[in-house]
């Protein structure tokens, strides 16, 4: 590994640490340490380090604003990327607005909105970065990524890069193409209608308000963790089952949204995998439903 961060310093591909931390990259504030975490500030920069991690075989995964995942315990084995602010940028032209993949998916939302863009409104709630919701097909109020997307930039894991369209993403419920073949988002650009300000400011607004009364929203959380079965709801059968306030350790189903667990302070990733298969077995054994999971799960076992 020595070898390798030297080469990597070398090559100039941006922050490169051993052994980091990654619970404080987390919303759930849970996490061991990555072997070798990467902050590639530019396009080119992070070609150049999945070239190198290609040619030594290395592992990697990327780490966005920490939403959605959930880092083991034991930590990362490899390499970990998280884009650097050159990849934090937005960019409006007529009815177009392209971002960086690092650039803050709600708040893509909220700059859209106030330049009378509509179409976004649904992402007003989604806490994750804009790569990440491409990379997910992130959705939400009956939308999704797949409705807007123009195009993707994307860094091959070798280190080649392409423009893939909307129907070349291969965009399915929380599925990309991504899930398939390596590669990592860079910016995206996204076709999307002339609105009524006021009509879009309410309708987020609205969304808003939901959420506040109906997440826990100043609680460590990582969003839904689960996906919704077909014609059903996760929080739904969770919160049926009775299984609001179940813990594990300090990890807690949360008692505002059934399909939220909450950190209440020093939870591990085990406490938290734990009680996520205690939900699966009680509702497969309930309602004859396998949960499928919505977070991420990185690291070592």
């Amino acid at each position: 590994m020595h070898k390798l961060v030297a080469e990597l310093e070398q090559a100039k591909v941006g922050i490169v640490r051993m052994n980091e931390p990654l619970a404080g990259y987390t919303t759930w504030k849970i996490g061991g340490p990555a072997d070798i975490f990467i902050i590639p500030g530019t396009e080119e920069e992070l070609a150049t380090a999945l070239q190198l991690l290609h040619r030594h075989g290395i592992p990697w995964c990327v780490l966005g604003r920490g939403s959605n995942t959930l880092v083991s315990d034991k930590g990362v084995r490899g390499a970990v990327i998280r884009l650097g602010d050159g990849f934090d940028n937005v960019r409006f032209e007529d009815e177009t607005v392209s971002a960086g993949a690092s650039y803050s998916f709600i708040k893509l939302s909220v700059m859209t909105g106030k330049e009378g863009l509509t179409g976004l409104e649904f992402a007003g709630g989604i806490p994750g970065t804009v790569g990440g919701a491409v990379y997910m097909n992130a959705g939400a109020h009956s939308s999704d990524i797949s409705r807007i997307l123009q195009s993707a930039d994307i860094v091959w894991e070798d280190g080649s890069r392409a423009v893939f369209g909307n129907e070349e993403m291969q965009f399915s419920y929380r599925h990309s193409i991504l899930h398939e073949r390596r590669g990592i988002v860079t910016g995206a650009a996204f076709r999307l209608a002339v609105g009524d300000r006021k009509e879009i400011a309410a309708a987020m607004a609205s969304y808003k308000d939901r959420r506040r009364r109906t997440q826990p929203l100043q609680s460590a959380t990582a969003g839904s963790v689960f996906r919704n079965p077909p014609n059903d709801h996760a929080a739904r059968l969770i919160e049926a089952a009775g299984l609001k306030g179940l813990r594990e350790g300090a990890a807690e189903i949360s008692q505002v949204h059934a399909n939220f667990i909450v950190n209440q302070g020093g939870a591990s990733a085990e406490d938290v995998l734990t009680l996520m298969q205690r939900v699966q077995l009680t509702i497969e054994r309930t309602n004859g439903v396998l949960l499928v999971p919505e977070v991420l799960l990185l690291g070592e076992r």
